[in-house]
């Protein structure tokens, strides 16, 4: 296994070259670029070596990150549903509601993504001209209710695991035997693990469709729990089995990047690699010289300062390392940028009622970090805390705790709107020394008051999800005189 692991890696470096990568042709000529969005479950910066972990080694991620640009300060939410729904709406969850996890379908209650509700990026990458293609998890829609829930969002391919559907018991698996939902339904794949389904399906996208624009969006399964054997390896433990999951991951990144090379795409694809959240928290790793326990559902480093990798041979300099700030709202005007989608008065779905967050950073991509508009990114939500009441999904909190942060400091903010923790990111990456109560005059002084005034711009009330309730289903949570409890 070793030696493969170093032949791959080998064979990608080779592919991309050493350096930065030869321009052969002009963006003109090539029109807009394929875009392919490779979005991990749960695995933080401490599982991924070329950012310093040491307890595994990830050669393809690694060949990909030395092709292109290796982001530092890119921030996600710190669970499942916030940061998926965030990066299709280009909103904070205190705008668009999803603040908490919900899980549409084992929950139910008439909750799903409404995108008469939402600004969505899908639909206007379609409206673009770009053949759209989806294989992974959603989770924001039961599929049960609305079959037609991604062709309504802008796919027109798709290769889903159900998620777990309340009352089906097949369909809570999503790596051996996996429950799979297309076109043709939902069905039980015998024998097959489901991370290689997926990526069977993006690669027949990609050969079928080569003539493009396409935009791919690939949420992974992996390497979310339950913790499992690989086709590749197997493990008596769960450490063991989380890194060949990880291992396995890698291995499907370097298989994608063959398949586009294979088929001439390499050239003109805009690949973009990163992760919803941290790892799950009954995991350890040891990164740069720490041991690390996975930072998921909490506003940590750890949960929330994902890997961000983009590669994008002969526009995009290879074996570079960017500190711009970026967050999980950017994703969404980036890409419509880039496809060349660039005022606001041209997105067709995105209309005047629908704040836009993010800020787009395709010129810190083609031009280096002193083009980025942003001084300071946001990360908030997770955890379950949240119930079904009779007006729908809603949130415990009326303003959820959050942390924001700049290239250096970075302030947590309570329920309350009172600043609780502030760390100095340089000098204390761990996060071990609350520095409130210590505040100087100079830099760390001005950095707190500036974020102090970011703070008063927020809504007094963070939003509930938005959506027209889909009809009651016999697996939704009940609605009782003591539905109070928040936790799901």
């Amino acid at each position: 296994m070793l030696i493969q692991r170093i032949l791959s890696a080998f064979a990608l470096v080779f592919l991309f070259g050493c350096g930065e990568a030869v321009k052969t042709k002009s963006t003109e000529d090539q029109g807009p670029p394929n875009i392919l969005f490779i979005l991990v479950d749960d695995l933080g910066k401490e599982w991924i070596s070329s950012y310093g972990a040491e307890d595994i080694e990830t050669p393809n991620i690694d060949a990909l990150a030395k092709s292109g640009l290796k982001f530092n300060n890119v921030y996600s939410m710190p669970q499942c549903t916030p940061t998926r729904v965030t990066l299709l709406t280009g909103q904070y969850p205190f705008r668009h509601g999803w603040v908490n996890h919900w899980d549409v379908p084992r929950w139910g209650g008439g909750a799903h993504f409404d995108e008469t509700e939402n600004p969505t990026l899908v639909n206007e990458m379609k409206r673009a001209g770009y053949k759209t293609c989806i294989a992974g998890k959603w989770q924001i829609d039961d599929f049960r209710v609305e079959p037609d829930a991604l062709e309504k969002v802008g796919f027109d391919e798709y290769c889903m695991w159900t998620g777990y559907e309340a009352g089906i018991e097949a369909s809570a698996e999503r790596y051996w035997d996996p429950y799979v939902f297309t076109k043709e339904g939902s069905k039980t794949y015998p024998g097959a693990f489901g991370p290689d389904i997926f990526r069977d399906f993006i690669i027949d996208f990609l050969q079928e469709n080569k003539e493009g624009p396409m935009f791919v969006y690939y949420p992974m399964v992996l390497t979310h729990t339950p913790l499992v054997n690989t086709p590749d390896e197997s493990a008596d433990d769960n450490l063991g089995k989380h890194k060949a999951m990880v291992r396995y991951t890698d291995k499907i990144v370097g298989q994608l990047v063959n398949a586009l090379e294979q088929n001439g795409l390499l050239e003109n694809t805009m690949i973009v690699f990163t992760t919803d959240n941290g790892t799950t928290q009954s995991i350890t790793g040891t990164y740069k010289g720490e041991q690390v326990k996975g930072g998921k559902s909490k506003t940590l480093e750890t949960g929330i300062c994902e890997p961000f990798i983009v590669s994008w041979p002969g526009h995009i300099k290879a074996d570079q390392e960017s500190n711009a700030l970026i967050d999980f709202t950017d994703i969404l005007p980036t890409f419509l940028d880039i496809a060349g989608v660039n005022s606001k008065d041209k997105w067709t779905d995105l209309n005047a009622s629908h704040i836009i967050d993010g800020k787009s950073f395709k010129n810190v991509l083609l031009q280096g970090d002193e083009a980025s508009e942003r001084k300071w990114i946001l990360g908030m939500g997770g955890g379950n805390n949240a119930r079904l009441t009779e007006n729908g999904v809603e949130n415990q909190f009326k303003f959820r705790d959050r942390v924001l942060r700049d290239e250096r400091y970075k302030l947590y903010i309570d329920a309350n709107r009172k600043p609780e923790k502030f760390f100095d990111l340089i000098q204390d990456p761990f996060e071990r020394s609350n520095l409130v109560d210590s505040l100087k005059s100079g830099e760390r002084e001005n950095s707190f008051k500036s974020f102090m005034e970011i703070v008063k711009s927020f809504p007094l009330e963070d939003s509930d999800p938005q959506y027209k309730n889909n009809p009651p289903q016999e697996w939704d949570v009940e609605i009782t005189a003591e539905s109070g409890t928040w936790k799901m």
